[in-house]
């Protein structure tokens, strides 16, 4: 094997399903946060009651929900866009007026996800998703002979 040359597809598509559910782990803890206080964080101190209906209560929703959707791959394509989408609003709302700089501004996690969520909003969620699940089953309907094509 050749460092140079790209892995086999079958291995870049287990690593996105491994990248995918290291992701929705991580981002699924600050939905938790938000949520339900756990895990407690020590630095920012007591965790006032939540209001569902509130941009922090929406932002729990998608982190904790939608993370869970992620982490089984189900519909990954469009949760990943709505995902991204909070993670760039996160951004540009809390960490940009702190400074330029994700680095400054503490948002590097935020840009990241953002453009994690961003590239499987494309990508899809992998080998090991319910979304390879049912694309599977569909084909197998299709590849079966008593199946009509058009």
């Amino acid at each position: 094997m050749n460092l140079l040359e790209p892995a086999r597809p079958r291995w870049t598509d287990i690593a996105l399903s491994v990248l995918r559910i290291v992701a929705a782990l991580v981002f699924m803890q600050h939905g938790s946060q938000k949520l339900f206080g756990f895990p407690p964080s020590a630095a920012a101190g007591p965790v006032p009651p939540l209001v569902l209906v509130s941009q922090t209560g929406l932002a729990g929703i998608l982190e904790f929900f939608g993370g869970l959707l992620f982490l089984f791959g189900a519909f990954t394509r469009p949760v990943a866009f709505i995902l991204a989408g909070e993670m760039a609003v996160a951004y540009f709302q809390v960490h940009a007026p702190r400074g330029l700089l994700p680095i400054v501004n503490r948002g590097e996690l935020a840009v990241m996800l953002c453009f994690v969520f961003l590239y499987f909003a494309f990508a899809g969620g992998g080998a090991w998703s319910v979304d390879a699940l049912l694309r599977g089953r569909s084909r197998g309907r299709a590849d079966s002979p008593n199946v009509a094509r058009v």
